[in-house]
């Protein structure tokens, strides 16, 4: 009796150059490294990865990526969102059975999270899409736009992702009462999931809401949510450096 052959994960962090809030943010420095730097040695503790690749198309962010020593893949230049990007690497790369897209813009992120969003993976073959969710405890954080909510079903399987603060309870209950998930946006994808959803076009609810994540649903795949405590510090601004390094600050004491 033959054993199957055990499926390949790959991390892989899109990191961009030329972002319009922040140009050149992968190379932006914290406290002594990179961000790229940053990322990379955080997710390179995740265990059961295989591997980790940081998908560029600038050669200074190549250049970073070699000076310590990292796999690195570079792409095209065109691609409007790092969905597309990951695709253009699984692609070139069809030993890879498993991508766990990680944002490049959490320097903090925690090794364990990523290992909580492919766990499914490990168990159930024929999961096509994974992500994270967290329970809001904070009112004003269920309430804003920036912070995407999910509801799920019972198998928690995500059923709807809203920047509005999803379900509506039409009921006036106190906030503590009520259950808000937010989103954490780390995906992971089977192969070929992660082609046929790049190979797809922009659907209604993803350009009504802006969320890339909807276009999976309107076409019927289903996405795995997964929990954690709570999500990362992320750097969207020049001025979210000084809160990293802070937290970092706080980490080492």
């Amino acid at each position: 009796m033959t054993s199957s052959k055990k499926r390949q994960i790959a991390a892989i962090i899109p990191a961009r150059y030329q972002a319009s809030r922040f140009p050149g943010k992968p190379l932006a420095m914290i406290a002594g490294k990179t961000m790229i730097e940053r990322v990379h040695e955080q997710v390179k503790k995740v265990r059961g990865l295989d591997r980790v690749i940081v998908a560029t198309d600038d050669d200074r962010i190549r250049a970073e990526v070699e000076r310590f020593g990292g796999e690195f893949v570079m792409t095209r230049s065109d691609h409007p969102t790092g969905t597309d990007r990951l695709a253009e690497v699984a692609e070139k790369h069809p030993e890879i059975d498993v991508i766990v897209n990680v944002q490049g813009d959490e320097p903090l992120i925690d090794p364990l999270n990523v290992e909580q969003a492919f766990a499914p993976f490990l168990k159930e073959k024929d999961l096509q899409m994974g992500t994270l969710a967290w329970h809001i405890k904070i009112e004003a954080e269920a309430f804003s736009q920036n912070v995407v909510k999910v509801v799920v079903d019972k198998n928690d399987f995500a059923l709807y992702f809203s920047r509005l603060p999803v379900p509506f309870y039409r009921d006036d209950r106190n906030f503590e009462e009520r259950n808000y998930l937010g989103h954490v946006g780390l995906y992971v994808f089977s192969r070929d999931c992660l082609l046929k959803i790049a190979s797809l076009s922009p659907t209604p609810l993803e350009t009504s809401e802006t969320l890339e994540q909807l276009r999976a649903l309107e076409n019927g795949i289903p996405i795995k949510v997964s929990y954690i405590e709570s999500r990362s510090l992320a750097v969207d601004l020049p001025e979210d450096i000084e809160k990293v390094e802070s937290a970092l600050k706080v980490l080492r004491t």
